[in-house]
């Protein structure tokens, strides 16, 4: 698969925002279940959630874009750990458009986005 293909398959939403058929296959990849949001109208195909960073990891990072790179660099090196959740999530990217699902209200720093950064790298 082409690495154009690829990313455009794997796309990122807040957990907030309404479910699309677009969406394709939506894969939540937080720890915890995002605050407020009903499982019946998330539309959550996968919750995976040994791919979310640590809790401790989590807690470290705080969503401080200071530590931003740290993040990426520590949170790659956990989710190695976790390679047969990574190859589940990259056979439904080579089914279909995936969703990475997540709950940060900054869309520019957080676990999707680095999560997605590892993928298209690994592809």
């Amino acid at each position: 698969m082409s690495e154009k293909i690829f990313h455009e398959r794997v796309k990122l939403k807040r957990a907030y925002e309404s479910p699309a058929a677009v969406d394709g296959t939506r894969v939540l990849v937080d720890r915890l279940w995002p605050r407020g949001v009903k499982k019946t109208e998330a539309s959550i195909d996968y919750w995976m959630k040994e791919l979310a960073p640590s809790t401790e990891l989590r807690q470290w990072f705080g969503h401080d874009p200071a530590r931003w790179e740290e993040f990426r660099r520590r949170y790659a090196a956990e989710i190695h750990e976790h390679r047969d959740e990574l190859d589940r999530l990259g056979d439904l990217i080579r089914q279909g458009a995936v969703t990475l699902v997540y709950s940060a209200h900054d869309e520019a720093h957080n676990d999707a986005v680095a999560l997605r950064e590892i993928l298209l790298r690994r592809r």
